[in-house]
């Protein structure tokens, strides 16, 4: 194959871009390359495959089909009340179990109504729910027509959700104590409430040192790096080997050492990890658990969580350390409802935040007085987890604040189906896509990775360079190094093959490494994204090969 057609000046002034805009520009490449030439006219015949974003390509139905079935349950329940040409009430709520039970024996062929049942029965039998409160909950809540209330999140819903964090974030065994969730617009939501609210209460301060555990989802590279905060950022390496050319994706002993250091007031991590996807080993999670215990207790982790449920056992550190942890957690991934934005962060009722918020000055206590004066009469009781509730609708419209009541009973509808059985033979497929495209791709690009069996395998990254050195010693790498902008590959995959892929280094990755997305695309795809990817690589060898004659 020839060489990009681009300047290495062009490529390096592209390479600026976070990889998500990035990747932008690689389709409009890929999209050119299949655009009909004279005399080339396979050039049309070439499959875009776009692995750079993270959208998965399944959908979970059967929760999908019990919300529709609800929604018609509802609407029964409105028409009840009031019923004149389309115009009904608001459903009642005593009896609505009864009501709903009857909805179900009339309407067996109902898609959807099975599931739906099994859920709302598990529901009342594992959480002891009153069964008129909880169906008129969700009623109410599906046809939308009340503000959220509580606002932070359903009382329902909440402890249902509460469930699901409980069995597929701690490995069933929470720590002690209550867990307070926030219902959110995603995960996205909820870092952006995160930061906003911990420099609002003054937790955080412009300037203030934070570490990132990277590789790591883009935007929380991003972040600390606009003007707003302008955080002085350590960054946390995965840097091990298991041998010469081989990426373990794991942090060193000496790299989570410097969480030790009391000037680090924060530390953010996606766990499963974006984009090696790998879950924290137990030895990383308890030499962090000794940090916090005995050289820094007043650090503070944000943990995203997303991919945990595609690791099996997997435990998250806000179960190892609930006192200095908010939970991220997002359905999107596992569910294929990126479009339904749904997410949650969780802290522990007893935490540091409230801790530190009660030690500040006393004239930073009497500004966040000010602040939060128009919701209480006693302002400095307000927790952290309603401060990011208020904060989020910047205080004045906390009164209409909250997740939308119909995505908060998806939400609830989606963790019901994680605790039947035919939810957990749900997550079981989805792990076996996921691994199978791994295979696949690894097969095409004859490459090696290490073993491990904390990887989540939603994505992977894979490093050209140690794999230049691997295959063809450190002269080849050399060579590329010093001969190519490491985005290069991506380049010269998108312009003749079409394929998409992401910069590994605008994750904080190795800069010559590559995040393909095992989520979004036909198993056989990977395949040919693999072949793609060494014919690629051969071409450099080749061109190295030339040089040296």
């Amino acid at each position: 194959m020839p060489k990009t057609t681009f300047t290495r000046e062009e490529i390096q002034s592209f390479a600026q871009l976070s990889p998500f805009e990035l990747k932008d520009k690689f389709i409009q490449i890929a999209q050119a390359a299949q655009a009909d030439k004279p005399g080339q006219k396979e050039k049309s015949q070439t499959q875009m495959l776009n692995a750079g974003r993270g959208n998965p390509n399944w959908v979970a139905t059967g929760p999908r089909e019990a919300f529709y079935a609800l929604g018609y349950f509802a609407l029964s329940e409105s028409r009840r009340v009031w019923t004149a040409d389309n115009l009904g009430g608001m459903p009642e709520l005593t009896g609505s179990g009864a009501r709903f039970d009857a909805f179900v024996r009339r309407h067996p062929d109902l898609p959807g109504i099975e599931m739906l049942r099994d859920c709302v029965e598990y529901a009342v039998r594992r959480f002891g729910f009153d069964k008129d409160a909880f169906v008129h909950e969700l009623t109410d809540s599906a046809i939308g027509d009340n503000y959220p209330v509580p606002d932070r999140m359903l009382t329902h819903i909440e402890q249902i959700v509460r469930g699901y964090v409980h069995d597929e974030m701690f490995d069933g065994r929470p720590p002690a104590g209550n867990l307070s969730l926030f219902a959110t617009e995603g995960g996205t939501a909820a870092m952006c409430y995160i930061f906003d609210s911990l420099m609002k209460n003054g937790i955080l301060k412009k300037g203030d040192r934070i570490a990132l555990m990277v590789p790591v989802f883009t935007p929380y590279i991003e972040i600390p790096e606009l003007d707003t905060y302008e955080f002085d950022v350590v960054h946390v390496n995965a840097s091990l080997f298991t041998e010469t050319g081989v990426r373990e994706w794991r942090y060193p002993e000496e790299e989570v050492a410097k969480l030790a250091d009391p000037s680090v007031k924060l530390v953010c991590l996606v766990n499963p990890s974006n984009p090696p996807s790998l879950a924290l080993s137990r030895r990383v999670a308890d030499q962090i658990t000794g940090i916090v215990a005995e050289q820094n207790p007043n650090l503070l982790l944000v943990t995203d969580d997303v991919y945990g449920t595609f690791v099996e056992g997997f435990r998250s550190l806000a179960a190892d350390l609930p006192r200095n942890t908010l939970l991220v957690y997002s359905y999107s991934k596992h569910y294929g409802c990126t479009g339904h934005r749904l997410g949650v962060i969780g802290l522990h009722d007893d935490n540091v935040v409230d801790e530190m918020i009660a030690d500040l000055p006393q004239a930073e206590k009497d500004r966040l007085d000010r602040r939060y004066g128009t919701l209480s009469l006693e302002p400095g009781k307000i927790r952290f987890i309603d401060r990011l509730v208020a904060d989020s609708r910047q205080v004045a419209l906390n009164h209409t604040a909250g997740l939308s009541l119909p995505q908060q009973v998806q939400m609830a509808l989606f963790s019901l189906f994680d605790m039947l059985e035919e939810g957990q033979a749900y997550k079981r497929r989805i792990r076996e896509i996921v691994g199978r495209r791994l295979d696949l791709l690894l097969e095409g690009a004859k490459m090696k990775i290490a073993d491990d069996a904390k990887r989540a395998g939603y994505y992977i990254e894979l490093d050209l360079l140690a794999e230049a050195e691997r295959v063809h010693g450190k002269d080849f790498a050399d060579f590329l190094d010093k001969n190519y902008e490491p985005v290069d590959p991506l380049f010269r995959l998108a312009e003749q093959t079409s394929v998409v892929l992401l910069n590994g280094g605008g994750f904080d990755g190795p800069e010559w490494s590559v995040r393909v997305s095992l989520a979004n695309l036909d198993d056989l795809d990977y395949l040919k994204i693999g072949h793609h990817l060494r014919a690629i690589f051969d071409d450099y060898a080749g061109e190295w090969k030339a040089s040296r004659v």
